[in-house]
């Protein structure tokens, strides 16, 4: 048959101590007293050995939970800033992407004024060539060549005819024939190139 052993806590281990150190000194000596003296030592150095060896386990037990504890909180917070690097990461992708798109449309738009600009340059040297074309032959008559309004050239025009009619009725033939010959001059000058009334006196 097995004894089963009963663990007392420390209060009721000062009690029972008590007790036996009171039992003892209540003999006048002899065996017994010392033998409950020496139980009385025994369960006092058993109870400090247990409350020592208690001691000792529950460090360890409470730095494993401070460990614990330790390890959940890197835990949660290497997550957190897994979390945190892939939405950077995803940020800077999609900043790298919208980089790579305004950069491919400046470029675009960088050929397409380019573009526009050779063609400006092209149609103004086009252009020039042209005046340049026209030009010359007005430099080259510049020197024989007046510009006259044409509503001047019928005014003239019609003051011949007015004299060569008046210079006809007085017969004076030679101022006639030289009038005839100015109006003739301007009809040449003026626009279609038709002859006046006069022309085939």
């Amino acid at each position: 048959m097995t004894a089963t052993a009963v663990s007392l806590s420390p209060h009721e281990n000062s009690e029972t101590v008590d007790f036996l150190r009171r039992l003892a000194s209540m003999m006048s000596g002899g065996k017994n007293a010392e033998m409950l003296l020496g139980a009385a030592g025994i369960i006092e150095a058993l109870t400090d050995r247990a409350v020592t060896a208690e001691r000792l386990c529950s460090e360890p037990r409470d730095e494993r939970e401070r460990n614990n504890q330790l390890r959940e909180a890197v835990e949660i917070a290497t997550e957190n800033l897994s979390s945190e690097a892939a939405a950077l990461r995803a940020q800077l992708a999609d900043a790298v992407r919208q980089a790579e798109i305004d950069r491919a449309s400046f470029t675009d738009e960088a050929h397409r004024l380019s573009a526009r600009a050779e063609d400006a340059e092209s149609r103004l040297a086009k252009v020039n060539a042209e005046f340049d074309e026209l030009r010359t032959p007005f430099a080259e008559l510049s020197d024989t060549v007046v510009a006259v309004p044409t509503e001047q050239l019928r005014l003239a025009r019609a003051q011949f005819d007015f004299l060569a009619d008046g210079f006809a009725k007085s017969g004076d033939v030679i101022s006639q024939t030289i009038c005839e010959i100015g109006r003739c001059a301007i009809e040449q000058a003026l626009p279609g190139n038709k002859p006046g009334p006069h022309a085939t006196r």
